[in-house]
């Protein structure tokens, strides 16, 4: 099993940024794709970024969040980090990082990771 814990939520104004960090622990060498997705109330869990951790390169972003979001990694610290700019109220969700064991890429779909963490709340205040 994997186990994630998340960090980095809080509450900021529209424009302003936050960073969020998520910390693997457990069977990690199984992993193959970490990623960020977010749920507002009364909305479907979507995809906000994804990023492989193995050696081969291969980033997605939702169209909402390009050009503002940065998923970056740290593979000797089994981490994954996500810096949000440019932050809108729109953006407001529980933050969840997960993991996934598949071997294809890009790994994008929610249902596509195995093991999540218990989230970490955002609020963008306009």
């Amino acid at each position: 099993q994997v186990q994630l814990v998340e960090s980095g939520g809080g509450f900021v104004q529209a424009g302003g940024s936050l960073r969020l960090s998520c910390a693997a622990s457990g069977r990690t060498n199984t992993i193959r794709s970490l990623g960020w997705f977010r749920q507002a109330p009364g909305k479907e869990r979507e995809t906000v970024a994804t990023i492989s951790m193995i050696n081969i390169i291969s980033v997605h972003y939702a169209d909402s969040v390009k050009g503002r979001f940065t998923i970056s990694k740290d593979n000797a610290k089994n981490m994954v980090f996500l810096q949000m700019n440019t932050l809108k109220p729109a953006d407001t969700a529980v933050y969840f990082c997960a993991s996934s064991t598949l071997q294809r890429l890009p790994t994008t779909r929610p249902d596509e990771y195995d093991y999540w963490g218990p989230g970490t709340q955002v609020t963008v205040s306009s």
